[in-house]
């Protein structure tokens, strides 16, 4: 007997609960779109006029489900994340972009919008799979953005998110070293690095065993990126220029003291949504 896409939601719903998967109606409804090439909302109105599924449609969903229900990312099984305005390609060996840096990633465009310059120039440093430097570029269309990325993995997913995008330049190398001939001219320098102790194993599974360990760990406080990001930083910043750093919600305070003791002024600590602390802004003396 056929089986109708409400049916299959709830059944999908109930499984994805018991494996403690987060938010397992709304990762239903993600997979089976992706299953049927819809959205959320079609998902969701095809159910309630009570369409059903196919015998193939089902044997693909229940393939998908069981992955996730093993704590496989969501964003690997779909192949793709959603941050801001885009929809970036993402998998193995890149970290899935989180929706706590939309709001980071706002500080950065915010300065390259307010800025004089006909071209303000924005580095990312450690970009990932792109999306924060995309989202600069795409949001201030007339900024010059650069982005660099160390991991081959991850600067593959990053170049294939960015390919085609006039004002951003990806490179393959190291943050500490990347972009020579930009010292003293840059506006704004954001990062998302390491950030996590390496003795503070990430809870979630999704992160714990899917994301790249380069992207999570940041020594022994978590800091040590950090600390080679404020030298970089102050090299590429001109006088004035602006600093973005996210971080783990108990880190400001330990970033203030580094950026302060590195030069840097008006060191602040911004919360995300949640009200958690999750940005550190610095501007360079």
């Amino acid at each position: 007997m056929p089986e109708t896409l409400s049916a299959r939601l709830r059944a999908v719903t109930q499984q994805l609960t018991e494996a403690g998967v987060p938010d397992p109606s709304v990762d239903a409804e993600l997979l089976l779109g992706h299953v049927l090439g819809a959205g959320r909302g079609a998902v969701q109105a095809a159910a309630l006029r009570g369409d059903e599924i196919s015998e193939s449609d089902a044997a693909e969903l229940d393939a998908l489900v069981l992955r996730r229900a093993a704590r496989e990312p969501l964003q690997h099984l779909t192949g793709t994340a959603a941050f801001r305005h885009l929809e970036l390609a993402v998998g193995p060996g890149v970290f899935v972009p989180r929706p706590e840096t939309e709001t980071v990633v706002q500080f950065a465009i915010d300065a390259l919008l307010e800025n004089a310059a006909p071209a303000p120039i924005a580095v990312d440093l450690g970009t990932g799979s792109g999306a924060i430097a995309l989202a600069m570029a795409t949001e201030v269309p007339h900024a010059r953005v650069f982005a660099v990325e160390r991991s081959p993995e991850a600067h593959a997913w990053a170049a294939r998110n960015v390919a085609g995008v006039e004002n951003l330049t990806l490179i393959h190398g190291d943050l500490a070293t990347a972009f020579d001939d930009l010292r003293g001219t840059v506006d704004v320098v954001i990062s998302n690095p390491p950030y996590v102790p390496d003795d503070a194993i990430p809870r979630d599974p999704e992160v714990r065993l899917h994301d790249p360990a380069q992207a999570l760990y940041g020594g022994a406080d978590g800091l040590d990126v950090v600390r080679v990001i404020s030298g970089r930083a102050r090299e590429l910043l001109h006088d004035g220029g602006l600093l973005v750093l996210e971080h783990g919600e108990l880190q400001g305070e330990a970033i203030r003291s580094i950026l302060s003791g590195d030069g840097w002024r008006a060191a602040s600590t911004h919360q995300d949504l949640t009200r958690r602390d999750r940005a550190t802004t610095a501007l360079r003396d």
